[in-house]
This record gives C-alpha cells, structure tokens and sequence, in this order.
C-alpha cells in the first residue's frame, strides 16, 4: 500500500500538478523562451518575457499547420484538446479558450523534457510514416511551370526534363487544374488525352504520381446539385433560417478562396467522405494515380454562418480534410489541426522568392518539429508562389541554389521551378544538381530517422534547443539539427560567403573532412558551392 502511494505521489510531482482550467496566466521568467503551435509564424518565435504579440487560433491556421500548444525552454507547457487564443504582453503569457479547458504543467526543467512528455501523452505517433519515396528522394511539382495549364504533354515534357538533366525520379504531382472541375474529380478531357497512358509512362520513367485536390465544388456543376440534393455540403445558415429558401435545394453555402467563390463538401457527415474517398479510389484504379495533393481545408473557410452535419467548430473541419489523407500513405499537406504524430506528409505554406521567406524556411520548420510534426517538407525550392516567376528579370539565381541546400537535408526536398530552365549559370546548375544527389545520399538515412519518429514522437529535424537543451541555443534559427548528430548550417543571406556555426561540446567533422573541437563558435568559409554540415564523432 505504501509502495502504490508513493507512485502516486511521484506521478504527481513529474507533471507538476497538472491544471485544467478555462483561462491560465503564466508569469515568463526572465531567461525563458516559449514556442507555440503555428508553423507559419514560427520565424517569430521563441517568444520572451519581452514580446508583446497575441494570436488566437479558433478558425484560423494562418495557412499552415496548428496545433493548440505552447511549450517553454524551462520544461512548462500548455496544451488543448480546443483552439486557444494566447497573448504575451508585459512579462506575462495569458491563455484562453472558447471552447474547450486548457490543460497547464511542467515536465523536467528544458524543451526536450517537456516536448518528450507532451508528444507521448496528447499526440503520440501511431507506428506508420507516409510513402517512403517521398523521403529518399527529391519530389518534383509542375506547379510553377505548368501554372494553371496543367496538360498532358507538358507535363511529359517536365517529366522528361528531369530525367534528362540528370536527376533521380521520385514523386511527381500534378498540380491545380488536371481536373474537369471543382468537385468534378475526373482529367479534363481537352487537356489530357490519355491519363491513363500518361501516368503508365511516368511510373516507366521512375515516379510516382499524385493529383491535386480539395474539398471545394463549382457551383452550377452537375457533381454540385447531385451532392446538394443528397445533403452533402455545408449549408448557409442564413438561407436555412430564410422562409423564402425553406423549401428548395439552393441552401449550400459559397466560400470564398483564391480560385474564387465555391460550395464545400461537408466532410463532417459520412457520407460525404466516403462520395470524396469514392472519387480517389476510382482515380487510384483507373489510371493507375499513387496518392494526392490535399490542398486548401484551412480553418477560415469555415467560419460565419456554416452549418455542418455535425456540430462542429471551424478546426473540426481542417481536421476532417486530413483524416481523410490518412487512407493514402502518399500524401501531402500544408493546412493541419492537431494531426501531428499521424503518417501525412506537411509542407510549409507558399513562400515569395525572396531572402525575407528563405531565412523563415528553418525557424518555420523546426516549429513544425516543436508542434510533433516530423514527416515535414519546408515548401518548393525558390518558393512556392507562382507570382514571383512570371518575369524572368525577378528570378534571383543565387537564391535558387541557396534553397536547395536549405532543403537537400530536410525530410522532404521538392522542386518545382526547373533550375536547368531558369538558371544561366552552368555552375549553378550543377550545384542544384549536386543538392538532390546529396539528398539521395542521405535518403536511407532520412528514412531511418522517419521511421524512428513514427515509434518515439522524435522529430527528423529539430532546433538546437531541442537536440542539445540548456545550452543557451534558443535563439538560433539559421541552423539545424538531423537526428541528433548532424548540425546543418546552409547560408540564407544574398552574397554572404562566410559564416559563423555553433558547435557544442564534443567532437565535430565537416563534409570536407575537417575536425573540430565544440563548446564554441567558429567561423567557416561558405563559397556558393558549399552546405555545411557536421557529424558528431564518436
């Protein structure tokens, strides 16, 4: 009996007397450093007793992924199961909810302590990863070449370039716009003329192929009266309440997005998942597709005046669209709600090209990694927003290859504006080149670690904080960590050829085979060549 007490008591005391409550008020000491759940914003982070900035995460993922969590440099956290809302402004952290209790502790005395307890206990790995591919080789998109012409014989030819130009095949996805419509999950037929054989020619060259989608459908189409009628898509609440539309079918509501203004699939009823799971499957077997693009979901769409299936708030619903991933292992995302530990593949958000978004790329990632998401992919090599290639005189090279090797030894690499196209510089080529050769080198080891992750919780990459805690790293976001042995140190500012790189104690070896000693800073030589990187020595 005394022995059952005395677990109890200690049970207790690991998690710091643990409280649920509404509303919390955390005072920050002065030396500590707080992380929280949006991937977007985490090239603001960590945040201090210094900070003054508020967020509330109810209907709104800022376009990324989210998870209701806040973790400190001194082993505290804050998580729940709802969206808060969490404000620091004069030394103080102040957490609310509409929803849902907030669950407030502390777990050891740094951010490995406390991330290892809060992924084990709210969001622990389920054993399974995605598709292995999208790990030990680079990905390619058609997204910035093909735009919103997305066709049959380009995308061939994009294909065929890869192949050309020396780089290994992996996953390729077929962008926005293959489809007949919105809703309408079939190839349109003036610009494919046979998917099938297409998609059988790509898998001979070595890919494997996904296809864009989402959970939104045109008004007027045939695929949008048969799925109003059959109540399949969320309604307006004004013209359900509105007598003059009582009696009519016309009740759906319309969603503004970036393509315009659109009915929704309302994935919180069961039938409508399994209409949506109907048209993959039927894509997956006729034409031989591997898996899918799921895009859009994010929680705004869903706010003011929805009415679901079920009960529902904005996040249930981002929620909703990535459950429906998991059915296929290869996938991706960028708009998440506390699906970390699940096997979906997360990206960040479209990124201009510019130095401001390459230098967010690390701090942006290992926010992901802080929030338990480790199957991750830091967006498309120069950028993902298509707006900043339409001229060619607004390219920067130099950029191109200094992402590339920000992504070579990330999870996840994917390219998508081709660099043999837009690069002038044959050196540059090759650099980009030798960048998803260096990411095939260390495929296997990637994958290792994935695998790991999907058993521990352990991110693929992580923060200096989180790797090697209590060592005054908080602040370091222009470099990162593989496993728990390799520092990664790319250069993220234009016509920059040196850098500094903090080690810690122990030995070091760089790529070029030179040694050293850590506990220290050092300054290194980084030509446009180089990506630096470091291997503890045993």
């Amino acid at each position: 009996m005394k022995n059952v007490l005395l677990l109890f008591l200690i049970s207790i005391n690991l998690n710091y007397l643990a409280q649920s409550k509404k509303a919390v008020e955390i005072k920050i000491e002065k030396d500590e450093y707080w992380w929280a759940g949006l991937s977007s914003l985490g090239n603001q982070t960590p945040y201090t007793n210094q900070t003054n900035f508020s967020f509330d995460l109810y209907g709104d993922n800022k376009g990324n992924q989210a998870q209701p969590l806040l973790l400190s440099s001194k082993g505290r956290y804050v998580w729940s199961e709802d969206p808060i809302k969490y404000s620091f402004s004069d030394g103080l952290l102040t957490v609310t909810s509409k929803t849902g209790e907030i669950l407030t502790g502390q777990e050891g005395d740094n951010l490995k302590s406390v991330y290892n307890y809060v992924s084990n206990k709210f969001f622990p790995s389920n054993g399974e990863i995605p598709d292995e591919l999208l790990f030990t080789h680079p990905q390619y998109n058609t997204w910035i070449e093909l735009m919103y012409d997305q066709n049959e014989n380009d995308i061939l030819k994009y294909a065929q370039s890869i192949i050309d130009n020396g780089y290994p095949p992996g996953v390729l996805m077929i962008d926005d716009n293959w489809q007949e419509d919105y809703g309408t999950w079939e190839f349109s037929s003036k610009r494919f003329k046979n998917p099938k054989a297409m998609i059988a020619k790509l898998h001979k060259m070595g890919f494997k192929v996904m296809m864009w989608v989402c959970p939104f459908v045109s008004a007027d189409s045939q695929d949008f009266r048969q799925l109003a009628a059959d109540g399949m898509l969320l309604l307006d609440k004004e013209r359900t309440q509105d007598i003059l539309w009582a009696n009519t079918r016309n009740k759906a509501a319309v969603i503004r997005w970036w393509n315009g203004a659109s009915a929704c699939l309302d994935l919180s009823n069961p039938k409508a998942m399994k209409w949506f799971k109907d048209k993959l499957d039927y894509l997956i077997k006729e034409y031989g597709v591997d898996g899918f693009k799921f895009d859009a979901g994010d929680a705004q769409f869903y706010k003011g005046g929805i009415i679901s299936f079920n009960k529902s708030i904005p996040n249930d619903h981002t929620r909703y669209f990535a459950e429906l991933g998991l059915n296929y292992p290869l996938n991706e995302y960028r708009a998440s709600w506390k699906m970390a530990g699940l096997p979906l593949a997360q990206r960040l958000r479209d990124k201009n090209h510019g130095w401001g978004d390459l230098r967010k790329l690390i701090p942006d990632q290992m926010s992901q990694s802080v929030m338990g998401y480790a199957y991750t992919c830091p967006d498309m090599i120069g950028g993902g927003q298509y707006t900043s290639f339409l001229k060619a005189s607004t390219i920067d090279e130099e950029l191109i290859v200094r992402s590339a090797q920000v992504h070579a030894l990330m999870p996840m690499m994917q390219f998508s504006v081709a660099p043999w196209r837009v690069l002038t510089s044959e050196k540059y080529k090759q650099i980009c080149l030798d960048m998803a050769k260096l990411h095939l080198k260390f495929g296997e080891h990637i994958l290792k670690l994935a695998k790991e992750a999907s058993k521990t919780g352990e991110p693929i990459v992580k923060p200096m904080e989180l790797a090697f805690p209590g060592n005054g790293y908080e602040m370091i976001k222009d470099q990162f960590v593989l496993g728990n042995d390799i520092i990664v140190a790319p250069v993220v500012t234009k016509e920059t050829y040196s850098r500094n790189v903090i080690l810690p104690k122990g030995r070091w070896i760089d790529e070029l085979g030179k040694k050293y000693r850590g506990g220290k800073t050092i300054e290194i030589e980084v030509p446009i060549e180089r990506l630096p990187y470091f291997k503890k020595m045993k």
